[in-house]
């Protein structure tokens, strides 16, 4: 069985792009077979390069984190994509060395960052639906130097730096020899230019923390723990780049006597003795409302009544949904820890009428049997 990508790379679920990007180099050049005095040292390079392949990236990443591995994996949703990120780790080993590679590269303007947020709903609401209001803090565009960073009536100037490239090369001692290692310009961040004048409402950033709020449409059926994608509202990008993504991370409230397993809801009710004995019609509820059910005579502690389609909605991943799944209602017999003497004595003669013997079960068809063999797969 596939490990789990994040545990792969030793970083939490909610980790940033800089926080994989800095464990995979790390583990990347631990266990790197040219280096790696490990035993497992190429299995573990391959599995630490799928791990960051998929975290990477974003639409990978989303997918992973609602699908787990048959998100990314099968039915036309493989992982490869043209970019190993081998190729990023060789340039952390070897400063961007490699025949072929052209000379040097000036850094484009960068993706926004992703954001996530929590919401926390109701157990009905995780159920029908509903539109929530949420806030977080993010990064927006600049609106007086709209993103570019130079204050208005002023244009950017070539790097005195790196002369426009972007980068910094450098001849580098390695266990293979002599390379040039070449690194982002530090005065430009690769971007090739600065801002002589830099923009008095941002100092240059391009872009403004602010606080946000947005109304979030939640589909039915969703269940905790599941993310909801909404592109492009996370921090903004750089010099008209694309902004991240924001994730909204579902919370559930625990309900009151209502639990969820997949698409069913649960219930436990407690009849009396005498409803089991003789039957009774009782008032239960529902997602939908109170219901009226028939508990026939003799029913006994364990028996499950089925209601169909007051489940849970099955959640498609496109966020539709297909039907519903069923309400279980499971009986439980309360003998009653304290009697009024008119009970007892009801009870005192009831008893005169059954007898005193006592039966041993045959053929193991106990209660515990029973339950042993229905998970056991014999449900007769």
């Amino acid at each position: 069985m596939a490990r789990d990508y994040y545990d792969v790379l030793g970083v939490p679920q909610n980790a940033g792009k800089d926080d994989i990007k800095r464990a995979f180099r790390k583990l990347a050049r631990e266990y790197h077979p040219d280096v790696s005095k490990h035993a497992d040292a190429e299995a573990r390079f391959k599995e630490i390069n799928e791990a960051y392949e998929v975290l990477s990236d974003d639409d990978k990443r989303a997918r992973y984190d609602r699908f787990g591995h048959a998100g990314v994996t099968g039915n036309g949703f493989g992982t490869s994509s043209g970019y190993s990120p081998f190729e990023e780790i060789f340039e952390e080993f070897f400063g961007g060395f490699g025949v072929g590679r052209g000379a040097t590269r000036r850094r484009g303007p960068q993706t926004g960052e992703d954001r996530r947020v929590s919401v926390t709903i109701s157990f009905e609401e995780s159920i029908f639906g509903v539109e929530k209001e949420i806030e977080f803090d993010r990064l927006e565009t600049c609106d007086t130097c709209q993103g570019s960073g130079a204050e208005p009536g002023t244009t950017p100037m070539r790097c005195p730096e790196c002369k426009g490239t972007g980068e910094i090369r450098q001849v580098q001692q390695t266990f293979l020899g002599a390379m040039v290692r070449t690194s982002v310009c530090p005065r430009c961040g690769g971007r090739g230019e600065v801002n002589p004048s830099p923009c008095h409402t941002c100092n240059g950033n391009g872009v403004l923390r602010r606080h946000a709020v947005l109304n979030v449409q939640i589909p039915p059926g969703v269940r905790e723990g599941l993310q909801i994608q909404i592109r492009g509202e996370g921090d903004a990008g750089e010099r008209g780049a694309p902004s991240g993504n924001l994730y909204v991370v579902i919370q559930v409230q625990e309900h009151a006597y209502f639990k969820r397993r997949d698409n069913d809801i649960i219930l436990d009710i407690n009849i009396n003795v005498a409803q089991a004995a003789l039957g009774d019609k009782v008032t239960i509820p529902t997602v939908d409302g109170d219901v009226e059910l028939t508990i026939p005579a003799g029913s006994q502690t364990g028996k499950v009544f089925r209601l169909r389609g007051k489940g849970v909605p099955r959640l498609r991943s496109d966020g539709t949904t297909s039907g519903r799944g069923d309400q279980l209602v499971y009986i439980q017999v309360e003998v009653p820890s304290s009697l009024t003497p008119e009970q007892r004595e009801l009870f005192e003669r009831l008893a005169k009428t059954f007898g005193r013997s006592v039966q041993p079960q045959q053929n193991g068809r106990g209660f515990f049997d029973r339950v042993m063999n229905f998970f056991a797969g014999d449900q007769s």
